[in-house]
């Protein structure tokens, strides 16, 4: 009787340790150094040899796919580890080609949820937000678009060999992007449109800021519990951008509004001053937010149209109140980062470079 308890034991050890062997690495939450300092390894690989991260260690994933150009020279790669239990969808950045930096400057806001006309007689259906006030910046709305077609089909393939654990990786540009696809992807998921057993784990690096802050609060909630991340060395510039303009109209109800009526019971003195108050803060910020739309809106649309001949314009959303997306993990520069990358006027892009941002996750969570 105890021979036959030992074997029966010993039989469902070894199924556990079979089980743990075949099921290979497993996507937890938190963030975890080494994931991200294999997602600046993958990022570097899709620019200019001079930029690139060389590792000594190998990184655990092997690069099976590279997508054609997209788009404003939109590109992406998918990654899978050594185990195929883990895809990437690892997201390119900007390129020097004059269409990628154009996406950057179209930066008017569109709805969260809606259409692009992006081909003529293909309209595409986004959805980065559940949340009606959410929008988000145009050029990057543009940029996924045209790749979650490729990008869904691949998810699906993979999904079928058995891989439910997908890492959406960025940098600088890529970044901007991975939150957005990180968006749709689970707006899919949620809506039944690709199964509802895929974990998801993003690595924005060096991401700028995505949308407004409905779109943020939303993102910061499908990814709540540690899920998505946005990396920034604090010394970087890129994740502070696009510039951003707050009026009252981006307040949840108005408070400026609602003391303008209460102030009907005040006397005219005391009335006068602060509707002038009130009309002063809103008049300046309201032609700021036009300036914006005008300049990085509708006369950048007729730039991106040399592009992207059939893209319909969008309608815009009249706000320009970007907000960081994602829990942010802080690279805090010291003295001995500043000896190493000084600052210098002759490359404005010195601290938004993989190099640095690897030096500081080893000095700062290693």
């Amino acid at each position: 009787m105890v021979f036959k308890s030992r074997v029966f034991y010993s039989g469902l050890l070894m199924l556990l340790f079979t089980a743990v062997l075949s099921f290979g690495q497993t996507l937890k939450p938190g963030f975890d150094a080494d994931e991200y300092i294999g997602v600046l390894h993958r990022c570097s690989q899709q620019v200019d040899k001079k930029y690139k991260l060389d590792l000594s260690k190998a990184m655990g994933f092997d690069k099976v796919y590279v997508s054609p150009e997209m788009g404003l020279k939109n590109k992406w790669e998918l990654w899978v580890n050594k185990d195929k239990t883990v895809i990437a969808i690892n997201l390119r950045g900007t390129t020097s080609d004059v269409s990628s930096l154009l996406e950057n400057f179209y930066s008017a806001m569109i709805p969260a949820e809606g259409k692009l006309n992006i081909e003529a007689g293909k309209p595409f259906s986004y959805k980065f937000a559940g949340t009606p006030k959410a929008s988000v910046h145009v050029g990057w709305a543009i940029g996924i678009s045209c790749l979650i077609p490729d990008i869904t089909e691949k998810i699906k393939l993979w999904y079928g060999k058995g891989i439910r654990q997908i890492l959406i990786e960025g940098h600088s540009q890529g970044g901007a992007l991975a939150f957005l696809l990180t968006s749709h992807i689970r707006y899919q998921m949620l809506d039944g449109k690709l199964p509802n057993d895929l974990v998801i784990k993003t690595y924005c690096s060096a991401g700028p800021k995505p949308g407004n802050l409905s779109y943020a609060y939303d993102y910061d909630f499908l990814t709540r519990g540690g899920w998505g991340f946005n990396v920034v060395n604090t010394a970087d510039w890129v994740p502070e951008m696009p510039g951003t303009i707050q009026t009252l109209k981006d307040i949840n109800d108005d408070p400026f509004g609602f003391t303008k009526r209460s102030m009907r019971k005040q006397n005219f003195i005391v009335r006068y001053y602060i509707t002038h108050i009130y009309n002063q803060l809103n008049r300046s910020t309201r032609k700021a937010q036009r300036k914006y739309e005008k300049y990085l809106g509708r006369k950048m649309y007729t730039q991106i149209t040399k592009y992207l001949v059939d893209l319909d314009q969008p309608e815009y959303t009249h706000s320009v109140n970007f907000a960081p997306a994602g829990t942010t993990i802080v690279l805090q520069p010291d003295s001995g980062y500043h000896r190493i990358f000084p600052d210098t006027c002759s490359n404005i892009f010195r601290h938004h470079l993989f190099e640095p941002y690897y030096y500081l996750v080893n000095k700062n969570y290693k």
